[in-house]
């Protein structure tokens, strides 16, 4: 095929149809044209590269194609409607809909670190697990307080490192085993933390060190293991949906959890990275841990109650997640 001979004979059209694509507003014969000339202009490009694949004639034409039908079909560009639609709709769905779960999750994690408290509390030997006499009284005198150094860094530091664990325990989560680990081993740390502080008479240190930040950082960890758990048990038990199509749904639903839980996090990093070290009353202090903990569940309950009960579940819509084939039942 002789290129030059095609390109002069058809570039009438790729001009005409660079122009219509690049109008801001068309009439109902422009749009009908525009339509025809897309077809036409795909049809000379398929020649082009089965004919005479000339690198810089595809390339032309590929952009052209691709402006065009994102005129045709329109893109789709994020805005604030998006981002407000995740932050009242999709998230808190998400969380709602696990909220039996992050209960469940938390009681049992509450339970074991009190029972590994009072362990490590009454039992010598537990207590003598945690170190020397001289390196549990340098932890419990000096080490525990001075770790909450308050600045922009240690906020950072902290946010990174919740935020990775709640991120393993929901990727992770159909596995069952890794956010069951994750959750029992935090649990059993603090708990024996929170024992040995005891032991030494430092309990009230220890509790109000933990209270501003810890009762919405603790929380986000419980959801996360819950969010992980959900999934696992979706795998075991997919009710009448496919197992497969019930795990894309809940997985997605549940990666909404994760990120939703970013925000969650970053907020509980400020508060100890801003609160809990700072020269604050204690009262302020354990009461700003309370609010931001009624204000997490108030929004999960309220919200959250709301979205569902409106049909959202935490999934991506239809057509961004990809349409399903019907089944049976």
């Amino acid at each position: 095929m002789d290129l030059d001979a095609f390109t002069s004979v058809h570039q009438a059209s790729w001009a005409r149809l660079d122009e219509l694509s690049r109008r801001r507003r068309l009439s109902g014969a422009e749009s009908d044209e525009l339509v025809r000339l897309y077809q036409s202009v795909a049809t000379d490009l398929s020649t082009v590269r089965s004919s005479a694949p000339d690198p810089e004639v595809v390339s032309r034409l590929s952009q052209l194609l691709a402006r065009a039908r994102s005129r045709i079909a329109g893109a789709h560009e994020p805005s604030w409607l998006d981002v407000s639609r995740f932050v009242v709709q999709t998230l808190p769905a998400a969380l709602y809909r696990i909220r039996w779960w992050t209960v469940a999750v938390a009681a049992v994690c509450v339970l074991l670190a009190v029972v590994a408290g009072w362990w490590v509390a009454t039992n010598p030997d537990a207590l003598a697990a945690m170190g020397t006499p001289s390196q549990q009284r340098d932890y419990v005198d000096n080490a525990f307080e001075s770790y909450y150094d308050p600045g922009a860094g240690f906020a950072a530091m902290v946010w990174t490192n919740n935020a990775w664990i709640a991120a393993v325990s929901v990727g992770l989560g159909i596995s069952g085993v890794i956010p069951a680990y994750l959750l029992v081993s935090n649990a059993v740390n603090v708990g024996a933390t929170g024992g040995m502080m005891a032991a030494h008479g430092r309990l009230d240190i220890f509790l109000q060190l933990i209270a501003p930040h810890g009762l919405l950082e603790l929380t986000a960890i419980f959801v996360a293991g819950a969010a992980g758990l959900r999934l696992f048990w979706t795998w075991i038990d997919p009710g009448p949906r496919p197992r497969a199509r019930a795990l894309a749904e809940e997985g997605r639903a549940l990666i909404t959890v994760a990120i939703g839980l970013v925000g969650v996090l970053a907020a509980s990093g400020l508060i100890e990275g801003f609160v809990t070290g700072s020269t604050l009353p204690w009262p302020v202090k354990i009461a700003v841990g309370v609010l931001a903990l009624a204000a997490f569940w108030a929004y999960t309950l309220v919200l959250g109650r709301r979205a569902v009960g409106d049909g959202h579940t935490g999934d991506l819509e239809d057509d961004e997640a990809g349409y399903a084939v019907a089944v049976a039942g």
